[in-house]
């Protein structure tokens, strides 16, 4: 198989702390691959570095077998930290919204929401949402454009057994669909 990903060396500080230490690892495409750690080992900081979010200190790394960043960004859809929508919009709005600000001319958003389970309250507002449901959408919001890659950062944080188990079951499906995910 081919690799997706490859980072070689890839490290990050902040002031005095040593956040990344020369990480490399290759991810395989249609891999689940996990990035495990306790709180502050440097997680959210690879993947941030990885979707051009903060910039690192030295190392590299390279999607697509060397692809050009923009047009690898385009092939990514990924869920950093806090998902963040609208509350006074409904999940539909809110991924309307996000289609436009990705530049998506034909957004697969019923998809999405049928994907996540979601479609039956895709006309509720953001904030009637429980904290699962937030994260569902949150994977909607990442899927939307159909990418090859979804990264994402943590996605049962704070969930309850019943949620952890619908996102891991969720995770597998997207998947079985051939989609590579890279995770927290």
């Amino acid at each position: 198989m081919k690799n997706i990903l490859e980072l070689d060396k890839l490290s990050k500080k902040f002031g005095r702390i040593t956040a990344v230490d020369e990480l490399s690892f290759s991810v395989q495409k249609g891999s689940v691959f996990g990035i495990l750690g306790p709180n502050g080992s440097g997680k959210t900081t690879t993947l941030g570095m990885l979707l051009g979010v903060t910039r690192p200190l030295s190392g590299s790394f390279s999607w697509f077998e060397g692809e050009s960043s923009q047009k690898a960004k385009q092939k990514i859809g990924s869920l950093l930290e806090t998902p963040n929508f609208y509350p006074y919009m409904t999940a539909r709005q809110n991924l309307k919204l996000v289609s436009k600000i990705k530049g998506i001319q034909n957004p697969n958003i019923e998809e999405v929401l049928e994907q996540v389970k979601l479609l039956e309250r895709a006309d509720d507002k953001f904030k009637t949402y429980s904290l699962g449901m937030k994260q569902r959408l949150a994977i909607a919001s990442a899927l939307l454009g159909t990418p090859e890659v979804l990264v994402l950062d943590e996605p049962t944080n704070g969930l309850d057994p019943k949620g952890i188990a619908d996102i891991r079951d969720l995770i597998l499906q997207i998947a079985d669909r051939g989609i590579t995910v890279i995770m927290a």
